[in-house]
């Protein structure tokens, strides 16, 4: 895994994605950390894309789609605190939206942008639907990867068994196989895109085993959460949405269901939905079909 230096704030390095890869300081807690992303395409370009990544992932799954649009667009990536090539946060109950949105919110001023399309998956959908609902947000078109307004218990309940559960494999072959199988809502995908997918997560330590490339604290405040009863409701922040949205849903998602999806094309933003077969949660962005989704929709006029 190629990952980039990180001897100060502004330095900027080449990764084996095509990328360049940068840190900007962010505040939580009354403590800075640093915060990397992933810049592709022409850094001066106005016409930007944020893709934010799923809980346990990192920027690196934004490769395929980042290749495909930066020609016409500069895309901005960024490993959320804990994950990646970020730093960890002392205190573990930071890691949550209100921490992730705040970062997002200084890396958007560092990005120098007036507006910018947002791409989220699964938390980072979260999380662009929370600056989206914001007052003068610079959100002006904004794309979710299976999530939502009611945000199923089931599910919750489901990630909390593998999210922060601090695990070493003594060789790929082990780790490919425990990340293959916790990964099947994914969906289909060649071989090629399974490797890359397992891969994105993974640390080769000293001794040559590996580890998981997040810090097992994340599940902490993620396993606190379960103490309320029922499922999460955010549809007060999915009605202050005005920006044009667009919903990706795995068919078989069991955390956006096939109710809540289809009333969000009917509330706030009145998004478009697009249904998956075959997808559980939740879509990567990573086959050639999704991208193009993704693709026409941002350049839709």
């Amino acid at each position: 895994m190629n990952v980039a230096g990180r001897s100060g704030a502004g330095d900027t390095a080449a990764t084996d994605d095509g990328s360049r890869i940068r840190h900007v300081s962010c505040l939580a807690g009354g403590q800075l950390h640093r915060v990397a992303y992933r810049e592709w395409g022409d850094p001066a370009n106005p016409r930007a894309v944020v893709c934010a990544h799923a809980l346990t992932r990192n920027s690196r799954d934004f490769g395929p789609l980042a290749r495909a649009l930066s020609s016409r667009w500069r895309v901005v990536a960024p490993d959320m605190p804990g994950r990646g090539a970020s730093d960890r946060l002392r205190d573990p109950m930071l890691y949550q939206v209100p921490t992730y949105v705040a970062d997002a919110v200084t890396l958007i001023a560092r990005l120098d942008v007036e507006e910018l399309c947002w791409v989220g998956i699964s938390l980072g959908g979260l999380m662009g639907m929370g600056l989206a609902a914001m007052d003068r947000t610079p959100i002006r078109r904004l794309v979710i990867s299976d999530a939502g307004p009611v945000i199923a218990r089931a599910a919750l309940e489901r990630i909390a068994g593998y999210v922060g559960v601090s695990s070493v494999f003594p060789t790929r072959a082990a780790a490919f196989a425990t990340i293959r199988a916790v990964s099947e809502p994914f969906g289909p995908h060649d071989a090629a895109q399974w490797n890359f997918l397992v891969d994105n997560v993974l640390v080769r330590r000293d001794d040559g085993s590996y580890a998981l490339h997040y810090d097992p604290a994340i599940g902490v405040p993620f396993r606190a959460a379960l103490a309320a009863p029922g499922d999460v409701d955010l549809w007060g922040t999915w009605d202050a949405i005005r920006a044009p949205t667009l919903v990706l849903r795995g068919g078989d998602s069991d955390l956006l269901g096939a109710a809540t999806a289809a009333e969000m094309t009917r509330r706030g933003p009145r998004a478009d939905l697009v249904t998956l077969p075959g997808v559980g949660h939740a879509p990567t962005l990573v086959p050639d079909a999704q991208i193009e989704i993704v693709r026409a929709f941002l350049e839709r006029p």
